[in-house]
């Protein structure tokens, strides 16, 4: 019964669309729609559990559950619960309007594959719409301890109806009524399989009503509480998915129990699949934590770094105050050394693929692979066991998915060579075709080719690895010059020093001096770092990203003395050729590296004047 007329609301817009999609793109795997009608009961009731701990008297003394009641005559399906329960706001809030962040994604994220956009109405929140794909009216019954009891239907169109109920006991009942195609969700062993199926591991009992008989469906029982010994690989994936509405199965996890000083259960997983907000560093990740398995937060960032913030899993602690707040956490001793074991079992899990599955790493480095280096900036004390999980593509190893470690590089180094080489590029395909790369390949010295932004500051931090030094290739540091010079070099700085001298004054306020190259074997010119400066790449992230270059310096310029076109500026009296030859060499030289011309424009016509006044050696050397 109601107590006044019902008001007449429509959808926001964005819900309408959600509707629409939920209705009709889902609808050949309807019995997702249980699923997550449950679970939004399950977590009613962890609320209120929650919000007990301050008022002791919200719980009252009628057990927390959930109930199932189909009811065959009238042609409906009930879900009740005795939780939190809403306040009209919340239902208007809730299930009128979704005013959440994650949506727009989650219509992006929308494939078409009905069977993995099934999982996405969980994970993005908009579970509850699913009651639609069965019933062609829904109606909701709700009661907060402190606010009038309300009444909300719909038959999921463009609008519904919201008043006042007169329900008298606390929680939510949403009552379904299934559409004819859909009435074998009334039938007791249908529905038995399927909370067996998606919420046997969920701690609130789930009841299913029949005439006078009541039957607990479930287990009942805390899923991370019951002995591994009696848990399957099935249950395992089962409650991944619970937990993270996640379509796939997790690639790993770990159940642990703790005892002793310190006691919790910790039950961590690493997904296949990237979260959709993998990369904002600010998001929480995925840890919930219980305190006597009461759910106190989800996605506790206290309980792991932001570098491996794509685990998810939950951490039950006997140790923690049940009023714990995330206040309490930042500097808590009992969190700090949990943070640290969970840390520990993270690589651990990251170790043993690594080694075991190396198929399976591969697939985990390709996917998350960026955020587990940021490890090395942000964790000093687990920088070498990182450092050791780190892949890299390499001049040695072709195709596009093949990478070293760092230990499979050493193994490799030559008997003389004192450091591990690297370039970084914005792309693989510049970073293997990188002028700096011709003097190592001609001496048969690996590079390791670093393509992701986040690497620049990763090889500033790493620093060396087993005792063997970091260098950039594209730097001028003194070891990478005596590895790869030549005889020859003297000789070719003495005979070309009045066109070093000449390329500096040209190249005024664009290089800090030019000199002949001992890397170059087939490209005219390059650019390369001072010995402590940054590189040119770090140069341009920083004045991309808005910031300023503290350590900025002019880079040197270096030149290939058997390259046709050098030989024809050190040959050169014309002043005004040798100027747009120089000027081209640089820009050349600039553009292999990945860079940005000031002006292109007047680079086009530099080259099309040198192309035009009969500069042989000109075309085939530009194009």
């Amino acid at each position: 019964m109601t107590t006044d007329a019902p008001q007449v609301k429509e959808f926001q817009a964005e819900t309408k669309e959600v509707l629409k999609l939920v209705i009709h793109s889902l609808y050949s795997n309807k019995e997702i729609f249980l699923r997550e009608l449950i679970s939004n009961a399950s977590d009613a009731c962890e609320k209120l559990r929650f919000a007990a701990l301050a008022d002791v008297k919200l719980l009252g003394t009628e057990p927390l559950s959930v109930t199932l009641t189909p009811d065959a005559s009238a042609g409906t399906l009930t879900i009740k619960d005795n939780g939190i329960g809403m306040s009209r706001d919340e239902v208007i809030d809730n299930l009128g309007t979704i005013a959440r962040s994650g949506t727009k994604k989650f219509l992006e994220a929308l494939s078409g594959d009905s069977a993995k956009d099934a999982q996405l109405i969980g994970q993005f929140g908009v579970g509850f719409y699913s009651a639609f794909i069965v019933a062609d009216q829904v109606t909701v019954l709700t009661k907060r301890t402190d606010s009038e009891a309300v009444r909300w239907d719909s038959k999921g169109e463009g609008d519904y109806e919201i008043q006042t109920s007169d329900k008298q006991e606390r929680g939510t009942e949403v009552t379904l009524h299934l559409r004819v195609e859909d009435k074998e969700f009334l039938e007791a062993g249908r529905l038995r399989a399927l909370v067996r199926k998606y919420s046997d591991h969920l701690s609130i009992p789930i009841i299913l009503v029949t005439g006078d008989t009541q039957d607990t469906l479930n287990q009942a029982k805390a899923f991370w509480t019951r002995p591994k010994s009696e848990l399957t690989d099935e249950d395992y994936q089962a409650f991944y998915k619970h937990i993270t509405h996640d379509s796939e199965d997790a690639r790993a996890w770990a159940h642990n129990k703790v005892e002793g000083n310190l006691e919790y259960t910790s039950l961590l997983y690493l997904p296949k699949r990237a979260p959709f907000d993998l990369f904002e560093r600010e998001q929480r990740g995925g840890i919930q934590l219980y305190v006597k398995r009461v759910f106190i937060m989800d996605k506790a960032a206290e309980l792991l770094p932001p570098w491996l913030r794509f685990m998810r899993g939950l951490v039950d602690s006997d140790d923690l105050p049940l009023n714990v707040s995330r206040e309490l956490l930042q500097n808590n001793r009992t969190i700090e050394k949990i943070r640290a074991a969970l840390v520990k079992r993270s690589l651990d899990m990251l170790e043993d693929l690594a080694a075991n599955k190396p198929e399976e790493y591969a697939q985990f480095w390709n996917t998350m692979g960026v955020v587990l280096k940021e490890g090395v900036l942000d964790d000093a004390g687990h920088k070498t066991r990182i450092a050791k999980l780190l892949r890299f593509h390499s001049t040695q190893i072709l195709g596009d998915k093949a990478e070293v470690t760092l230990e499979d590089y050493i193994s490799r180094m030559k008997s003389d060579q004192k450091s591990i080489y690297f370039i970084t590029a914005d792309t693989l395909s510049t970073a293997r075709n990188s002028p700096h790369l011709e003097g190592f390949r001609a001496k048969g010295i690996e590079v390791l080719l670093l393509t992701d932004r986040v690497d620049e500051w990763v090889a500033g931090h790493l620093h060396e690895f087993e005792g063997k030094t970091l260098a950039s290739a594209a730097s001028s540091a003194a070891d990478i010059a005596s590895l790869i010079e030549t005889p020859e070099q003297a000789a070719a700085e003495s005979s070309f020093k009045d066109t070093l001298d000449r390329l500096a004054k040209i190249l005024t306020g664009k290089i800090a001096s030019a000199r002949v190259s001992a890397r170059l074997t087939d490209s005219p010119a390059c650019l390369v770092a001072g010995e402590y400066g940054v590189s040119l790449r770090m140069g341009r992230i920083l004045k991309q990203a808005g910031q300023s270059n503290p350590f900025a310096t002019l880079p040197l310029l270096e030149i290939n003395p058997a390259h046709a076109l050098v030989a024809r500026l050190k040959d050169c009296t014309d002043e005004t050729v040798f100027t747009d030859l120089a000027n081209v060499l640089y820009d050349q030289a600039l553009l292999a590296e990945g860079g940005e011309l000031d002006d292109p424009a007047i680079f086009v016509r530099r080259v099309n004047k040198l192309i035009v006044e009969g500069i042989s050696t000109a075309p085939k050397l530009i194009i």
